[in-house]
């Protein structure tokens, strides 16, 4: 069996070359003028979208332009992204040793997955893993911006937020351990229906308010998660971006859209 999970979108969500994927996400932070100002605290959690690159790897810029003011850096990543591709109970993880992008692998951090043996809303499940973009496109953003790191990758499936909530609690750990959250938001809206869906959304996210609706975000089962263990341990949220693909590289008539949130401690 592989220990390196394969790219399965380099080329059609992002670019497969290194070089290239390297100036793109580049280009996308210099476009960010400056980093966003920093909170009081520990920044603990982002929600960041996931669609390509060049729909919403801006807004997921601002968000992971933020790192540059962690410090400690991240050196851990607990990465919960929507399983688009398999219908699944609970969260997933997978036999892969190693998540691969084209900047090269991520290790998958062994010893917290250990922790989670027992946990029934916990499985192994190759499958889900295989064509999942929602955990991938966050790779090529983490290796820019973090020298080393390893990684938790889930994808979430069918999980009441107290479910999820248990297992962030596992993996909480201190500075060094950060949670990430892969979302889009709202999905084929005409352009104006789309924001005023999608700033209801965020107030709800803003408030520590569950999600509710479908189309609201295609990760709002991972997002209520975090909403729940924002809760019980206090964190702030802060909207850092909001864009939808009408305002990047697509038409008005159907957008998706997309945020970056950050949770402080």
């Amino acid at each position: 069996m592989a220990t390196i999970r394969p790219m399965a979108v380099a080329g059609l969500f992002y670019p497969s070359k290194p070089q290239e994927l390297r100036q793109e996400v580049q280009t996308l932070f210099s476009e960010v003028k400056k980093a966003p100002p920093f909170k009081a605290g520990n920044l603990k959690a982002l929600i960041v979208p996931h669609a390509g690159i060049i729909y919403s790897g801006l807004t997921a810029a601002y968000g992971y332009r933020l790192l540059q003011e962690k410090t400690p850096a991240p050196q851990r990543i607990v990465l919960l992204g929507p399983s688009h591709h398999a219908w699944i109970e609970g969260l997933a993880l997978s036999h892969y040793q190693s998540f691969a992008s084209p900047l090269g692998s991520v290790p998958i951090d062994q010893a917290a997955i250990k922790k989670l043996e027992g946990f029934s809303q916990v499985s192994l499940a190759e499958a889900t893993h295989t064509q999942e973009h929602s955990l991938e496109v966050q790779l090529p953003f983490l290796q820019m911006m973090l020298e080393k790191f390893s990684l938790i990758p889930f994808a979430v499936g069918e999980a009441s937020p107290q479910a999820i909530a248990e297992i962030l609690n596992v993996l909480w750990g201190g500075p060094e351990t950060m949670i990430l959250i892969s979302s889009d938001l709202s999905h084929y809206l005409a352009y104006q229906a789309a924001k005023i869906k999608d700033a209801a959304t965020i107030r709800n996210i803003l408030d520590l308010r569950f999600l509710n609706e479908d189309n609201q975000a295609c990760g709002a089962v991972p997002i209520n998660g975090l909403i729940e263990i924002a809760k019980q341990r206090h964190l702030k949220p802060e909207l850092i971006d909001y864009r939808n693909s009408g305002d990047t590289a697509g038409d008005k008539f159907r957008v998706v859209g997309y945020s970056s949130i950050a949770f402080y401690e």
